[in-house]
């Protein structure tokens, strides 16, 4: 079942062309793979997609609603992690997942339980009460992304989620991305890490506002005749530069 429906999304701030006519659905339960490097056009999809900003011309569906008349209703079906994390530094752990969870529209009984839940998951319950910006960037990265996906939402958007972190975190990182998938949540995460593709069932390569390529890692691989997905990128920049 296709959760995300995109045809001929066009997006232009005056005459530059942030996202030239994007086709892609993704596949419900998939992890789903944006990748490019800074600057190709992948905040400005996930913006439209996420209900945030709107399209100027294309037909987009996500999770069944449409992203010019309903809007309200996708942002009530999934979770959102932008590369700056979403939390609030001055708020304590405890007080930054209530108030998130308070937005989702949760009960006061359900948030206990789930906030004791998770803290006990993520190995944090003794620090829930230290503000977040006295914590490590990896613990927030890990935070926030739980939170994002608190209230169980059915897809949730990922935009560079692993910006700025050692090699080992961002393998935690991924793992809690499995977990989210294994409970029926579809990730659509956005990176220009190229490694980190090969964590995603399929992936889309956008080059200046295109999508040049998509499909699964190994499939690119093999017809990009490249030992990993950094050649195969570098290919496809070379040939749409």
């Amino acid at each position: 079942m296709k959760i995300i429906e995109v045809d001929q999304l066009v997006k232009k701030f005056g005459s530059f062309v942030a996202n030239d006519h994007l086709t892609f659905d993704v596949e419900e339960g998939e992890v789903f793979g944006f990748l490019g490097a800074n600057g190709a056009g992948k905040t400005t999809a996930i913006r439209i997609l996420c209900g945030l900003s709107y399209p100027t011309s294309g037909r987009i569906s996500v999770a069944g609603f449409d992203v010019y008349r309903e809007r309200e209703k996708i942002k009530q079906n999934i979770g959102y992690m932008s590369q700056k994390f979403s939390l609030y530094e001055d708020l304590t752990v405890s007080e930054n997942i209530r108030l998130y969870a308070g937005i989702y529209g949760l009960r006061k009984q359900e948030i206990r339980e789930r906030e004791t839940e998770l803290l006990e998951r993520l190995g944090m319950s003794d620090i829930r009460k230290r503000r977040i910006g006295e914590i490590p960037l990896g613990w927030k990265q890990k935070l926030a992304f739980s939170v994002a996906v608190f209230h169980k939402p059915r897809i949730v958007f990922l935009d560079e989620p692993t910006g700025g972190v050692d090699p080992i975190t961002r393998r935690q990182f991924w793992e809690l991305i499995y977990e989210a998938t294994k409970e029926g949540i579809t990730v659509f995460v956005t990176t220009h890490y190229m490694d980190e593709a090969e964590y995603c069932d399929r992936v889309s390569i956008m080059v200046q506002g295109r999508i040049e390529a998509l499909d699964t890692p190994r499939n690119l691989r093999r017809d990009h005749q490249a030992g990993d997905m950094n050649e195969v990128f570098l290919q496809l920049a070379r040939e749409g530069s």
